[in-house]
């Protein structure tokens, strides 16, 4: 089979192209240029691109360079920018899945006559209940499909993953044992475009105005002031100013009125939780899953709790099996079955 893998620099894709190479996949590598200006951190930095290609030249297989800048600030980075002077939180990890590492690669996998795209994502695709369904990675601790939950039906049968049945550890074994250059380079484990030197406060400030808000508990007095709302998310609790005393958080972030409400942990629990831009890999789960119990998932590697999703439209009401923790608006939340195994569907969190 002809495959178009993308090859990030890192360990785990160019296993990838190692397992579709001793399957007998014909493989070529594609680095996809996103992130246009500096970066030393995540996986758009320059030496990223010459480990895929020095990986891809290790294993004999060609490797492409597809530039999808323009495309990545339309659809990543312009959109964080604009979510947090609207007061939410973005992932824009979740909206690179979504608009370039897979839709893009899928458009232009296709347009160049690839019979399926791969990725070194740790997820697995699996029949269940008769449908193909996007599911767990058997690592997991390392787990991926939270961040690649958006893929369709369509998506999931032309899409492989070819890590995805393997430890981390087997990962970096099999990298040791053919020699890789990327056998024990680290994970990425920051957004790309954001350097490790100027932080988010550093990237955000030439690109919008910050404006000093009021901090007040809950009664309504006022216990300090914090430069800039929009670097403020719901739970925080560092950075505020507050000084010694009982521990507060963030239970409120209000952006036009300039205000920020801290309480106890208490105020960061509720019984439901709002969500729409909904996706479902198939149209007919949205009636299925009406008033059914799942196992939901609010952060990349966060706890799964149960709720009972009721959904009308493109609007969905999670209830809490128990009070939980709030999740801030703008983050994803990702449905799984009972057993959590496999992926139902998903969304965004609305205040």
């Amino acid at each position: 089979m002809k495959v178009l893998l993308a090859m990030s620099g890192g360990v785990d894709s160019s296993v990838a192209a190692l397992v579709l190479r001793e399957q007998g996949h014909d493989v070529v590598g594609v680095t996809m240029r996103l992130w246009g200006g500096e970066s030393d951190t995540g996986c758009c930095s320059v030496s990223d691109v010459d480990d895929a290609r020095r990986v891809a030249q290790q294993l004999g297989i060609d490797h492409l360079v597809f530039n999808f800048s323009e495309e990545f600030n339309a659809h990543v980075v312009d959109p964080y920018v604009r979510s947090h002077a609207e007061g939410t939180t973005p992932n824009p990890c979740i909206e690179c899945n979504r608009h370039l590492k897979f839709d893009k690669l899928i458009e232009r996998g296709r347009q160049l006559g690839f019979e399926a795209v791969a990725t070194g994502h740790h997820a697995r695709t699996e029949n269940f209940e008769g449908k193909l369904r996007l599911a767990r990675g058997e690592d997991a601790a390392k787990d991926q499909s939270y961040v690649v939950h958006m893929l369709s039906a369509q998506d999931l049968s032309y899409v492989m993953f070819p890590v995805g049945h393997l430890q981390k550890s087997q990962v970096r074994e099999k990298a040791q044992d053919f020699g890789l250059r990327t056998a024990t380079k680290p994970d990425s484990q920051d957004v790309c475009f954001i350097g490790s030197t100027i932080g988010r406060k550093g990237f955000l400030e030439p690109r919008l105005t910050f404006h000093a808000a009021d901090v007040v508990d809950t009664d309504g007095n006022t216990v300090s002031q914090v430069d800039a709302v929009e670097l403020v998310t719901l739970g925080q609790r560092r950075g505020l100013n507050l000084g010694g005393g009982d521990k507060r958080y963030v239970v409120s972030v209000d952006v036009p009125g300039r205000k920020v409400v801290v309480g106890d942990e208490s105020g960061l629990f509720t019984p439901v939780t709002h969500v729409d831009t909904l996706v479902w890999p198939y149209s007919d789960d949205a009636q299925r899953l009406n008033s059914a119990e799942v196992l939901v998932q609010g952060s990349a590697h966060g706890e799964r709790i149960a709720a009972r999703a009721t959904i009308d439209g493109d609007a969905m009401t999670l209830t809490w099996l128990r009070p939980n923790r709030r999740i801030a608006p703008g983050q994803t939340v990702v449905l799984y079955d009972p057993s959590d195994t496999y992926v139902l569907g998903g969304g965004i969190v609305r205040g």
